[in-house]
Protein backbone atom coordinates (compact mmCIF):
# COMPACT_ATOMS: atom_id res chain seq x y z
CA UNK A 1 0.00 0.00 0.00
CA UNK A 2 1.15 3.26 -1.22
CA UNK A 3 1.06 6.18 0.61
CA UNK A 4 -1.56 7.95 -1.78
CA UNK A 5 -3.72 5.28 -1.40
CA UNK A 6 -4.13 5.93 2.04
CA UNK A 7 -7.08 8.08 3.70
CA UNK A 8 -5.85 11.84 4.27
CA UNK A 9 -4.60 13.41 7.60
CA UNK A 10 -6.99 15.23 8.99
CA UNK A 11 -5.22 17.79 11.81
CA UNK A 12 -6.39 17.13 15.19
CA UNK A 13 -9.04 19.29 16.26
CA UNK A 14 -9.79 17.92 19.52
CA UNK A 15 -10.34 20.22 22.59
CA UNK A 16 -8.16 19.54 25.50
CA UNK A 17 -10.03 19.71 28.31
CA UNK A 18 -9.22 22.32 31.25
CA UNK A 19 -7.04 19.83 33.35
CA UNK A 20 -4.42 21.79 34.52
CA UNK A 21 -5.77 24.79 35.73
CA UNK A 22 -3.34 26.83 37.83
CA UNK A 23 -0.40 24.62 37.49
CA UNK A 24 2.72 26.32 36.48
CA UNK A 25 5.15 24.14 33.54
CA UNK A 26 8.62 24.33 31.59
CA UNK A 27 8.69 22.57 28.56
CA UNK A 28 12.32 22.85 27.01
CA UNK A 29 12.95 22.87 23.34
CA UNK A 30 9.56 24.44 23.05
CA UNK A 31 9.76 26.77 19.79
CA UNK A 32 9.19 23.65 17.42
CA UNK A 33 8.16 20.14 17.01
CA UNK A 34 7.05 18.38 19.14
CA UNK A 35 7.86 20.50 22.44
CA UNK A 36 5.89 23.45 20.65
CA UNK A 37 3.01 21.85 20.29
CA UNK A 38 3.20 20.15 24.38
CA UNK A 39 3.55 23.98 25.39
CA UNK A 40 1.00 24.63 23.39
CA UNK A 41 -1.65 22.17 24.68
CA UNK A 42 -0.29 22.62 28.09
CA UNK A 43 -1.36 25.89 28.04
CA UNK A 44 -4.77 24.84 26.42
CA UNK A 45 -5.21 22.85 29.11
CA UNK A 46 -5.19 25.72 31.73
CA UNK A 47 -1.60 25.60 32.43
CA UNK A 48 1.17 28.59 32.22
CA UNK A 49 4.15 28.05 30.36
CA UNK A 50 7.40 28.33 30.59
CA UNK A 51 8.92 28.13 26.40
CA UNK A 52 12.14 27.33 26.56
CA UNK A 53 14.33 27.93 23.60
CA UNK A 54 17.90 27.80 22.40
CA UNK A 55 17.46 28.43 18.76
CA UNK A 56 14.08 30.72 16.96
CA UNK A 57 13.54 33.32 19.14
CA UNK A 58 10.45 34.48 17.03
CA UNK A 59 8.95 30.72 16.96
CA UNK A 60 9.33 30.74 20.57
CA UNK A 61 7.28 34.44 20.37
CA UNK A 62 4.94 32.44 18.09
CA UNK A 63 4.31 30.00 20.62
CA UNK A 64 3.62 32.09 23.59
CA UNK A 65 0.97 34.73 21.85
CA UNK A 66 -0.56 31.17 20.97
CA UNK A 67 -0.53 29.93 24.84
CA UNK A 68 -1.76 33.81 25.69
CA UNK A 69 -4.81 33.27 23.35
CA UNK A 70 -5.88 29.42 25.36
CA UNK A 71 -6.28 32.18 28.38
CA UNK A 72 -2.93 31.09 30.23
CA UNK A 73 0.21 32.86 30.81
CA UNK A 74 3.75 32.20 29.19
CA UNK A 75 6.57 33.96 28.00
CA UNK A 76 9.65 32.49 26.51
CA UNK A 77 13.16 31.86 28.22
CA UNK A 78 16.46 31.44 26.07
CA UNK A 79 18.05 28.81 28.14
CA UNK A 80 20.88 25.94 27.19
CA UNK A 81 19.84 23.43 29.29
CA UNK A 82 23.74 21.76 28.79
CA UNK A 83 24.75 24.66 31.04
CA UNK A 84 24.15 24.55 34.75
CA UNK A 85 24.31 28.00 34.97
CA UNK A 86 21.25 28.62 32.61
CA UNK A 87 19.30 25.89 33.61
CA UNK A 88 19.56 27.26 37.49
CA UNK A 89 19.09 30.81 36.03
CA UNK A 90 15.70 29.90 34.08
CA UNK A 91 14.59 28.13 36.91
CA UNK A 92 15.02 31.19 39.57
CA UNK A 93 13.10 33.28 37.04
CA UNK A 94 10.26 30.71 37.10
CA UNK A 95 10.09 30.90 40.92
CA UNK A 96 10.10 34.77 40.78
CA UNK A 97 7.35 34.94 37.69
CA UNK A 98 5.34 32.08 38.17
CA UNK A 99 5.65 31.10 42.26
CA UNK A 100 6.19 27.77 41.54
CA UNK A 101 6.25 24.75 38.92
CA UNK A 102 4.04 22.10 39.00
CA UNK A 103 5.10 20.08 35.46
CA UNK A 104 8.34 19.62 33.78
CA UNK A 105 8.36 18.55 30.42
CA UNK A 106 11.90 17.40 29.37
CA UNK A 107 11.72 17.51 25.78
CA UNK A 108 14.52 19.33 24.35
CA UNK A 109 16.75 16.76 21.82
CA UNK A 110 18.23 16.82 19.29
CA UNK A 111 20.17 14.39 16.31
CA UNK A 112 23.78 14.28 14.73
CA UNK A 113 23.67 11.15 12.37
CA UNK A 114 26.84 9.40 11.27
CA UNK A 115 27.78 6.12 10.85
CA UNK A 116 29.72 4.62 14.05
CA UNK A 117 32.82 4.25 12.10
CA UNK A 118 32.53 7.97 11.03
CA UNK A 119 31.00 9.12 13.95
CA UNK A 120 33.07 12.22 15.74
CA UNK A 121 33.61 12.70 19.16
CA UNK A 122 31.54 15.89 18.92
CA UNK A 123 28.84 14.40 17.57
CA UNK A 124 28.35 11.90 20.32
CA UNK A 125 29.27 14.49 23.22
CA UNK A 126 26.90 17.34 21.76
CA UNK A 127 23.64 14.56 21.45
CA UNK A 128 24.32 12.64 24.92
CA UNK A 129 24.98 16.47 26.40
CA UNK A 130 21.19 17.84 25.12
CA UNK A 131 19.73 14.60 25.29
CA UNK A 132 20.43 13.01 28.36
CA UNK A 133 22.54 15.20 30.29
CA UNK A 134 20.65 18.37 29.68
CA UNK A 135 17.37 16.38 31.21
CA UNK A 136 19.56 15.49 33.98
CA UNK A 137 19.78 18.89 35.10
CA UNK A 138 16.55 20.36 34.57
CA UNK A 139 15.21 16.84 36.25
CA UNK A 140 17.32 17.82 39.39
CA UNK A 141 16.47 21.44 39.81
CA UNK A 142 12.64 20.92 39.51
CA UNK A 143 12.69 18.40 42.27
CA UNK A 144 14.82 20.52 44.01
CA UNK A 145 11.54 22.64 44.25
CA UNK A 146 9.12 20.16 44.42
CA UNK A 147 11.01 18.43 47.67
CA UNK A 148 10.91 22.05 49.75
CA UNK A 149 7.33 22.78 48.73
CA UNK A 150 5.46 19.49 48.64
CA UNK A 151 2.13 18.93 47.74
CA UNK A 152 -0.66 21.83 47.64
CA UNK A 153 -3.63 19.62 47.13
CA UNK A 154 -5.51 22.63 45.89
CA UNK A 155 -3.33 22.81 42.83
CA UNK A 156 -2.77 18.58 42.24
CA UNK A 157 -2.55 15.35 44.05
CA UNK A 158 1.36 15.19 43.37
CA UNK A 159 3.96 17.72 44.64
CA UNK A 160 5.54 17.78 40.95
CA UNK A 161 5.51 15.71 37.48
CA UNK A 162 8.04 15.26 35.22
CA UNK A 163 7.81 13.79 31.56
CA UNK A 164 11.02 12.92 29.71
CA UNK A 165 9.97 12.98 26.17
CA UNK A 166 12.16 10.11 24.93
CA UNK A 167 11.61 7.80 21.66
CA UNK A 168 10.93 4.04 20.45
CA UNK A 169 14.85 3.93 20.36
CA UNK A 170 14.86 4.01 23.88
CA UNK A 171 14.31 0.28 22.53
CA UNK A 172 14.41 -0.24 19.27
CA UNK A 173 17.92 -0.23 17.70
CA UNK A 174 18.83 2.22 15.43
CA UNK A 175 22.28 1.90 12.85
CA UNK A 176 23.50 4.76 12.08
CA UNK A 177 22.35 6.58 14.96
CA UNK A 178 24.16 5.43 17.77
CA UNK A 179 24.49 8.13 19.75
CA UNK A 180 21.14 9.22 19.85
CA UNK A 181 19.71 5.40 20.60
CA UNK A 182 22.00 5.84 23.19
CA UNK A 183 20.96 9.00 24.99
CA UNK A 184 17.04 8.07 24.15
CA UNK A 185 17.85 4.32 26.44
CA UNK A 186 19.86 5.80 28.97
CA UNK A 187 17.29 8.54 29.58
CA UNK A 188 13.93 5.98 30.00
CA UNK A 189 16.61 4.27 32.91
CA UNK A 190 17.26 7.73 34.12
CA UNK A 191 13.64 7.86 34.25
CA UNK A 192 13.31 5.14 36.04
CA UNK A 193 15.28 5.43 38.89
CA UNK A 194 14.28 8.89 39.33
CA UNK A 195 10.86 7.74 39.79
CA UNK A 196 11.59 5.24 42.22
CA UNK A 197 14.02 7.42 43.95
CA UNK A 198 11.44 10.34 44.45
CA UNK A 199 7.67 8.54 44.16
CA UNK A 200 7.85 8.48 48.16
CA UNK A 201 7.63 12.16 47.96
CA UNK A 202 4.48 12.11 45.92
CA UNK A 203 6.20 12.95 42.61
CA UNK A 204 5.31 11.14 39.76
CA UNK A 205 8.25 10.89 36.58
CA UNK A 206 6.92 9.32 33.35
CA UNK A 207 8.32 9.14 29.77
CA UNK A 208 6.31 9.51 26.36
CA UNK A 209 8.18 7.54 23.81
CA UNK A 210 6.81 8.86 20.01
CA UNK A 211 7.83 6.86 16.85
CA UNK A 212 7.84 8.75 13.33
CA UNK A 213 6.49 12.08 14.19
CA UNK A 214 6.17 14.55 11.79
CA UNK A 215 8.58 17.29 12.41
CA UNK A 216 11.75 18.99 11.08
CA UNK A 217 13.85 16.61 13.08
CA UNK A 218 13.01 14.19 10.51
CA UNK A 219 12.01 15.59 7.69
CA UNK A 220 13.96 13.74 4.84
CA UNK A 221 11.91 10.37 6.52
CA UNK A 222 8.28 11.75 5.42
CA UNK A 223 9.18 14.87 2.98
CA UNK A 224 8.87 12.69 -0.71
CA UNK A 225 6.58 10.24 -1.31
CA UNK A 226 9.05 7.57 -1.75
CA UNK A 227 10.45 8.75 1.76
CA UNK A 228 7.09 8.64 3.30
CA UNK A 229 6.09 4.83 1.62
CA UNK A 230 9.21 3.68 2.99
CA UNK A 231 8.12 4.97 6.64
CA UNK A 232 4.90 4.08 6.31
CA UNK A 233 5.54 0.11 6.05
CA UNK A 234 7.24 0.50 9.55
CA UNK A 235 3.85 1.92 11.10
CA UNK A 236 1.39 -0.53 11.26
CA UNK A 237 -1.50 2.31 11.62
CA UNK A 238 -0.36 3.31 8.23
CA UNK A 239 -0.07 7.14 9.01
CA UNK A 240 2.84 9.44 10.42
CA UNK A 241 2.19 10.69 13.32
CA UNK A 242 1.70 14.42 14.38
CA UNK A 243 2.87 16.67 16.80
CA UNK A 244 -0.54 17.17 18.53
CA UNK A 245 -0.51 13.01 19.06
CA UNK A 246 1.61 13.33 21.34
CA UNK A 247 0.96 17.10 23.29
CA UNK A 248 -2.34 15.26 24.29
CA UNK A 249 -0.86 12.60 25.96
CA UNK A 250 1.31 14.74 27.60
CA UNK A 251 -1.49 16.90 28.66
CA UNK A 252 -3.14 13.85 30.21
CA UNK A 253 -0.04 12.23 31.64
CA UNK A 254 0.74 16.01 33.67
CA UNK A 255 -3.04 15.96 34.82
CA UNK A 256 -4.27 14.21 38.20
CA UNK A 257 -6.33 11.64 35.93
CA UNK A 258 -2.94 10.16 35.38
CA UNK A 259 -1.79 10.07 39.63
CA UNK A 260 -1.30 6.75 39.53
CA UNK A 261 1.36 6.36 36.83
CA UNK A 262 5.11 6.64 37.73
CA UNK A 263 7.97 5.16 35.88
CA UNK A 264 6.21 3.88 33.13
CA UNK A 265 7.02 4.73 29.17
CA UNK A 266 4.01 5.51 27.13
CA UNK A 267 4.67 4.77 23.74
CA UNK A 268 3.04 7.06 20.87
CA UNK A 269 3.85 5.16 17.47
CA UNK A 270 1.38 4.06 15.60
CA UNK A 271 2.32 0.52 16.22
CA UNK A 272 5.75 0.82 14.96
CA UNK A 273 7.28 -1.04 18.30
CA UNK A 274 4.74 -4.04 17.18
CA UNK A 275 7.98 -4.83 15.14
CA UNK A 276 5.60 -4.68 11.49
CA UNK A 277 7.99 -6.90 9.72
CA UNK A 278 6.99 -10.02 11.83
CA UNK A 279 3.35 -9.56 10.98
CA UNK A 280 3.58 -11.88 8.22
CA UNK A 281 5.88 -14.62 9.85
CA UNK A 282 9.39 -14.28 10.25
Amino acid sequence: MSSSDLPKVVEPTCAVPRLLEGQKALVTGASSGIGRAVAVALGQAGADVVVNWVSGEDAAEEVVHEIGAAGARAYAYRADITSEEDVAAMFAKMLQDFGGIDILVNNAGIQKDAPIHEMTLEQWNKVISVNLTGQFLCAREAIREFRRRGVVTDVSCAAGKIIFMSSVHETIPWAGHVNYAASKGGAMLMMKSIAQEVASQRIRVNGIAPGAIKTPINESAWKTPEALDALLKLIPYKRIGLPEDVARVAAWLASDQADYLTGTTVVVDGGMMLYPGFSEGG
